[in-house]
């Protein structure tokens, strides 16, 4: 998979306007400030693929890009932000219509913050790619804000608290120094194939 060659395709705002799932897709999912827009800018090498904001929630729609055959789904987060009711409403309903359509899922790509234990919601949707068994990797971000030892203290205790079976892949990473992107992007092309 060649990283240079992602386009950006489009925005949905409701599950209804989704397309049907025709090419193999990398989901990506996680709170509202985890990081997942900075995420997909660093594996794809590129400052403003996926829109990032100083504040939480900016991502209010399913945005889709297409790499080689391969398309990139930035689900809107989950929890934190500071928006009305019936924004975080829209939110879960695009999430949970994402989900519950026949799609071609080659893996969901579920961001926690390394920093914190896991929120209920990130269980929640753990428990749920568990039970749907959807292939998913975990990717625990901000690495950067943790010294070496905290970072793998810390892994030891999510990888504990999330119940994750040892053919989970579970990536360390950090958007700001680049470290885990590559390991992430085997992950990916793996899924893929």
């Amino acid at each position: 998979m060649n990283i240079n060659n992602v386009a950006f395709e489009k925005s949905f705002g409701t599950s209804l306007q989704l397309p049907a799932s025709t090419l193999p897709e990398i989901a990506f999912a996680g709170r509202s400030n985890v990081g997942k827009s900075s995420l997909l800018n660093k594996l794809f090498n590129r400052k403003s693929l996926a829109k990032v904001s100083q504040t939480p929630g900016k991502t209010a729609t399913i945005n889709f890009f297409s790499c080689d055959g391969v398309r990139f789904v930035d689900l809107p987060g989950y929890g934190y932000a500071k928006v009305a009711k019936s924004e975080k409403g829209r939110w879960s309903e695009l999430i949970e219509g994402y989900f519950n359509q026949d799609r071609n899922l080659a893996l969901v790509v579920s961001l926690v913050d390394i920093r914190h234990p896991a929120s209920s919601l990130d269980e929640n949707m753990i428990e749920f790619l568990q039970e749907a068994e959807l292939p998913f990797a975990v990717v625990l971000t901000k690495a950067d804000k943790l010294s070496r030892q905290q970072q793998m203290k810390q892994k030891t205790a999510l990888k504990k608290q999330l119940k994750l079976h040892a053919d989970v892949p579970l990536v360390v990473c950090s958007s700001e120094k680049g470290t885990g992107i590559d390991e992430l992007r085997t992950v990916i092309k793996n899924a893929a194939r």
